[in-house]
């Protein structure tokens, strides 16, 4: 029989959660850091979240038929493991060459992990898929959070070489947490189809979910990526000053996420929605008027957390539609939200080269309103 522990499964899927805000969260706060000590330009720092990215998508694609036909376990406990290496050579990387083999490495294993533990918790969950997801997101939210301010607090005391490699030694208490606990059986243990995994890749709301996370996960990695070096670059704010108050931003996420939570019973997820791509506009139109942290800083809140809601309740649409190919599924569009994660800070980092960063950054606002506009007519189609 499947006899597994709930709460178990739950509370191990949100400490794999937030692995995955570490690994989102890394390059952003070590942008400043790692310019200096490599000294190499704007330009070139956007292709350090090009390597990232292309590591997450790479496991964004595999997990889903891994976890369908062989379980959760296996594949968060190896992961869990290898973002714990690969964070040592990020801390101590001696060239430019080592630290993006160590930047691909943690964005594929924390890319899997993202995958795996959505729709773990998807598959768990039943009817209370988008509170549950959302609070799964709280846990993203606090490992994304904890690294920033950790080296906001601490970088004068400490390298940034040490506080890396101390968060990076922090994973591997989930890790042994996932080898210990028994987790639900595969859903296809007899084999996996893989003509139904070719279907689902080309079922079209599914790919205009895709869409719409492809723009989301661009403007996440691309606000998460750059707000630390914006305010350096555009408002003299100092390095650990800076990478300090980019914390404003995952706390702005982590607070929606909580308040979702509860929301969520009472409020449809399409008005959440809504109001949400609203609310992150507003905060990037402050952070892109703003001369000095009097604006930048409610910009920073306020667009974390108009971000809070879409990706859990992208997965809850996705989940309810497809729930016997769950990690499949979003494995289909965290592939294709991960092409966005890949080309939008990318992007931002070539505009900033040859115009400035805050002209870069007008593409957040920018695309916001096409997401608002993209999800309206999903809406309209899945209803």
């Amino acid at each position: 029989m499947d006899r597994y522990n709930k709460k178990l499964i739950f509370v191990s899927a949100c400490m794999g959660m937030l692995i995955f805000g570490i690994v989102m969260a890394v390059l952003g706060s070590l942008l400043p850091s790692l310019i200096e000590k490599f000294n190499i330009g704007l330009a070139d720092a956007g292709s350090l979240f090009l390597v990232l990215n292309l590591g997450i998508l790479a496991g964004s694609m595999i997990f889903g038929p891994v976890a369908d036909r062989f379980g959760y376990k296996g594949l968060l406990s190896l992961c869990a493991f290898l973002v714990f290496a690969a964070i040592q050579g990020i801390a101590f990387a001696p060239s430019v060459v080592i630290l993006k083999a160590s930047l691909f490495v943690t964005g594929f294993a924390g890319g899997s992990i993202n995958g795996g533990t959505n729709a773990l918790v998807s598959d768990i969950s039943g009817e209370n898929r988008g509170a549950r997801l959302t609070f799964l997101g709280v846990f993203f939210g606090i490992g994304a959070l904890g690294l920033p301010f950790l080296l906001g607090t601490l970088l004068d005391r400490f390298s940034y070489e040490t506080l890396t490699a101390f968060v990076g030694i922090l994973i591997l208490l989930p890790f042994l947490l996932f080898a210990s606990i028994r987790f639900p059986l595969p859903k296809h243990s007899q084999g996996f189809a893989v003509g139904e995994g070719f279907r689902l890749a080309r079922e079209t709301t599914l790919l205009l979910f895709g869409l719409l996370l492809f723009i989301q996960s661009g403007l996440e990695m691309t606000v998460g990526g750059w707000s630390a070096a914006f305010l350096n670059e555009e408002l003299a704010i100092g390095g650990r000053q800076s990478v300090l108050f980019l914390s404003l931003y995952w706390l702005g996420l982590i607070i929606a996420r909580i308040a979702l939570t509860g929301l969520l019973r009472h409020v449809g997820k399409h008005i959440v929605m809504m109001y949400s791509f609203l609310i992150a506009i507003a905060g990037s139109v402050l952070l892109l008027l703003s001369q000095n942290l009097v604006l930048a800083l409610p910009g920073l809140l306020l667009t974390g957390i108009g971000f809070a809601a879409v990706f859990p309740l992208v997965f809850a649409y996705v989940g309810s539609l497809y729930p016997k190919y769950s990690g499949t599924a979003f494995g289909v569009i965290l592939a294709i939200a991960l092409l966005g994660g890949m080309s939008y800070p990318y992007l931002v980092g070539l505009l900033a080269g040859t115009f400035s960063l805050r002209a870069g950054l007008l593409l957040v606002p920018v695309s916001l309103v096409c997401s608002g506009l993209l999800f309206r007519s999903l809406y309209r189609r899945i209803k």
